[in-house]
């Protein structure tokens, strides 16, 4: 029987992303309040509407700062993943401090939902060489932060052996299991406007030639796989602004329309293991 799976993710990292790139200012600040007080109440009531479940990846400084919105995020019945401490990427962290996030901010979702979090999503989606080690020291069921697929989760590998001069040597599969994202399928490249040292973000796309995109990988996956997921992400603080609101019911309605079955990628995890059970 054909079934084709859209996850909607929603990274709520209020303001730890301008932070994590050392933008402490009142306004990179209010850009990540504007998630917080209006971009998650706007997608709550829409999930809502639809009777939807999502994913939630959120880090630790957000749980910490907005507890009465996370715990409306969980009493809503969505999922709640871990996206670090303070959004600074794993690659820029020691082992040891990477390690304290994992752990602190797993206290803080344990916490609020009884449980901690089976999937990771990280921070900036860069891993470092400890981060799968880790993942695996924790428990933690499925990452997502990685894109060596577009429809198909997969078991990641752990002991790369990656030179620039040499032909790379890949470790063993584990029983982490790889749950791919794309910028792509990502909002904050397409619309976000971002000044940094390193340059400018432009942003600022036509949200409708973006959704037209976004629908046609789901097209894709439901001509061409019996079965597969697509993971769609995006930020509270993106795309909660009105008009990307409009294209974001227009892309529920149409998936709903074209026969996705919605779920919490934690759930779509769990199939795609009954299916293809670790060896």
């Amino acid at each position: 029987m054909a079934r084709h799976i859209a996850c909607l993710t929603f990274d709520f990292d209020a303001m730890s992303g301008f932070m994590a790139r050392g933008m402490l200012s009142p306004t990179p600040v209010s850009r990540g309040e504007f998630g917080a007080d209006v971009g998650v109440p706007r997608i709550l009531a829409l999930l809502k509407k639809y009777g939807l479940r999502a994913s939630f990846y959120i880090p630790g400084h957000t749980l910490a700062t907005y507890p009465d919105a996370c715990k409306r995020i969980v009493d809503a019945g969505h999922e709640i993943g871990h996206h670090g401490w303070t959004h600074v990427p794993p690659t820029q962290l020691t082992r040891e401090k990477e390690e304290q996030g994992l752990i602190e901010a797993n206290e803080l979702i344990r916490k609020l939902t009884g449980r901690y979090a089976a999937g990771y999503r990280s921070p900036s989606w860069d891993l470092s060489p400890s981060s799968v080690d880790l993942l695996l020291k924790h428990g933690f069921i499925y990452d997502s932060s990685m894109m060596g697929n577009d429809y198909m989760p997969y078991r990641v590998r752990h002991g790369d052996v990656i030179e620039l001069e040499k032909p790379a040597v890949f470790g063993k599969p584990t029983r982490l299991i790889e749950a791919p994202v794309s910028w792509n399928l990502d909002d904050f490249p397409h619309f976000e406007y971002l000044r940094t040292q390193a340059g400018v973000m432009p942003g600022l796309m036509n949200a409708d030639h973006v959704l037209e995109n976004w629908l046609n990988d789901f097209v894709y996956l439901r001509e061409s796989l019996d079965w597969g997921i697509i993971t769609y992400t995006f930020h509270p603080f993106v795309i909660g602004r009105g008009h990307r609101m409009i294209i974001l019911e227009k892309l529920v309605r149409s998936l709903q329309e074209n026969g996705a079955v919605f779920m919490r990628l934690e759930d779509a995890v769990a199939e795609y293991n009954q299916r293809h059970p670790f060896q």
